[in-house]
């Protein structure tokens, strides 16, 4: 019963807006993460229904349970794989499994459907159904090369580069990504070796983009502000070949415990966490005066994120003003973090669909900071950010089969910003090779460092005879 008990009460959180989905659950603490998310996920998506057959059956007068605890045991009695508790609990929902079942039934046959998944809003009906399971392969402790040798011993097909044959055991590397495994949505590797072991890291897509672009040197210093739960982190640390310093901020102090076991298990030993606010850190502490590269994903809506909205009007209604306090936030976070005097490069991100929290925050955080502008991210990238932003990169379920997401890269101008308008921005698409570290970024940096070599090559004056 202790599923169902901590699935209601994150249910009730999220109603009185204490927090993410997702937040929610790594912060609970639970044995089994993996059953809890999915419960609470679901339950979401079909809440309107479950909702119904809750009121329908007058279940809550029957049994005197507290409705989003009725709802989460009436999914699983109906819609999911089946009651996992025992007892007094089973027993009392067997007792109104019929009611409850034509109460179902009648909903069907109201809307002319025969699925359940039929009964969906339209705006959930089908999301996410097509994201593939995609599988960070942990470098700290493995290679590419070792992960799919392994993966074929045990019985697992390599196909090459093609998504459409993604399916059952079948899997294939990633276009964008040198070290992300792309298999079939269904597979679960929760319990798989590579996985306890921290081979691999269970990290969707989109979420690799923001450390892959900000693309730290090795033994560089480098801010993750907003760091837990840690899998962005473990991949700047991968990036960094864990040398340097890495310097992880969390406010909750229960998140950075979770991030801690996470990055012990992938083996990343350069990280210096702290349970601090990244508003207060000061810039000008010494402790920072080496750090060039930041990443921000600071708190969002979490729109972007599958099967945790249930597009209900009461959400739709309290999204305005929640993305208003979300974006002053981010804004903040932004502004505060281009602050430290030896940044050169940062990476905003989010997993947010709204404009309010990702072109609209970029925006207004480059007029008060003209020293930094927009860097041109991946080309071959098929979805870009609105205009006029479309240096940024967005991310979606439909276009790049993966979570929503949002990301800008920001560099510092060496010069001040009078010329650099009317010219093209550089294209960032193997950030390994764009910048140079060793200097800072500036307008100049548009031409590839053999150009400028030759460029500022002068040839011997003759002399005067």
């Amino acid at each position: 019963m202790a599923l169902y008990m901590k699935a209601a009460e994150i249910l009730d959180k999220v109603e009185q807006r204490k927090g993410a989905v997702k937040t929610l659950v790594y912060d609970s603490k639970f044995q089994n993460i993996k059953q809890l998310f999915a419960l609470v996920c679901e339950t979401q998506k079909y809440s309107l229904v479950l909702q119904e057959i809750v009121e329908n059956t007058r279940l809550l007068k029957h049994t005197n349970l507290r409705n989003n605890l009725a709802k989460v045991l009436v999914y699983d009695l109906l819609i999911g794989q089946g009651l996992k508790c025992g007892g007094n609990w089973k027993a009392m929902m067997l007792k109104h499994q019929s009611r409850l079942q034509a109460a179902l039934a009648r909903i069907k046959v109201k809307r002319k459907v025969s699925r359940n998944q039929d009964l969906l809003p339209p705006s959930v009906q089908h999301k996410g159904s097509d994201i593939p399971r995609y599988v960070r392969v942990n470098t700290l402790k493995t290679t590419v090369e070792d992960v799919i040798d392994y993966l074929k011993r045990e019985g697992y097909s390599y196909h090459g580069t093609d998504l459409c044959s993604v399916s059952g055991k079948v899997f294939m590397r990633d276009l964008h990504f040198r070290d992300i495994l792309v298999f079939s949505a269904k597979m679960d590797f929760h319990d798989h070796f590579l996985y306890k072991a921290g081979h691999i890291i269970l990290q969707d897509k989109a979420s690799c983009l923001p450390a892959y672009l900000l693309d730290p040197p090795v033994g560089g210093h480098v801010i993750d502000a907003c760091a837990a739960p840690g899998n962005k982190t473990s991949h700047l640390a991968a990036i960094m070949k864990n040398k340097g310093k890495l310097f992880a901020f969390d406010l909750d102090a229960k998140r950075l415990s979770t991030m801690s076991t996470l990055l012990l298990r992938a083996g990343v030993t350069c990280h210096r966490l702290a349970n601090e606010d990244f508003l207060k850190v000061d810039p000008l502490s010494p402790a920072y005066k080496d750090v060039k590269h930041i990443l921000l994903d600071p708190s969002c809506s979490g729109s972007g994120m599958v099967c945790l909205h249930d597009g209900s009007s009461e959400e739709q209604e309290q999204e305005p003003e929640r993305l208003k306090a979300l974006a002053t936030f981010q804004l903040r976070c932004l502004n505060h973090a281009l602050k430290f005097p030896k940044l050169q490069r940062l990476v905003y991100s989010t997993c947010s669909i709204h404009p309010q929290e990702n072109e609209e925050v970029v925006s207004l955080c480059l007029e008060k900071n003209p020293d930094f502008r927009l860097i041109h991210l991946l080309p071959e990238w098929p979805e870009r950010g609105q205009d006029p932003l479309t240096e940024c990169l967005r991310a979606s379920t439909t276009k790049t089969f993966t979570h929503g997401f949002f990301v800008a890269m920001l560099v510092r101008q060496a010069t001040p910003n009078t010329e650099s308008s009317s010219k093209q921005p550089p294209v960032i698409s193997d950030p390994s090779v764009v910048v140079d570290e060793q200097t800072e970024v500036s307008v100049e940096d548009d031409q590839p460092p053999a150009a400028k070599k030759r460029r500022n090559r002068k040839k011997p004056k003759k002399q005067k005879t």
